[in-house]
């Protein structure tokens, strides 16, 4: 049961991220000329997705640690913008650390629960 909720969980907080990266980069922030680079941060939280959806443990592992990377964002962000697109990072902050550890723990849970001993 925990397991089924950790996966739940992580699969909703990277749905959430993916929402959240295509409209910030798309219609909440202010159009620059190069606004549309930003939708393109979006594109491995899409490339994970469907082995989130199906519970690989070995893309849990690996998406544990590409989404670190929206952490850090997220916290730079926090600390140099202000108005929404502050408010957007504080999400994203959320939400990547929802994901990073519920993921951790799926993968623990689950590995453990599969006869994979963790070393």
């Amino acid at each position: 049961m925990l397991i089924r909720r950790l996966h739940l969980i992580a699969i909703t907080s990277l749905v959430g991220l993916i929402i959240l990266s295509l409209a910030w980069g798309g219609t909440l922030v202010s159009f620059r000329p190069d606004g549309y680079w930003s939708i393109l941060k979006s594109l491995p939280l899409m490339l994970v997705f469907p082995g989130i959806l199906k519970g690989r443990i070995y893309t849990c592992q690996y998406s544990s640690l590409l989404i670190l990377a929206y952490l850090t964002e997220g916290i730079v962000r926090s600390l140099t913008s202000q108005g929404l697109s502050a408010h957007l990072a504080a999400v994203e902050i959320l939400l990547s650390l929802a994901f990073f550890i519920s993921d951790i723990f799926y993968v623990k849970l689950s590995r453990h629960r599969y006869g994979t001993p963790l070393k």
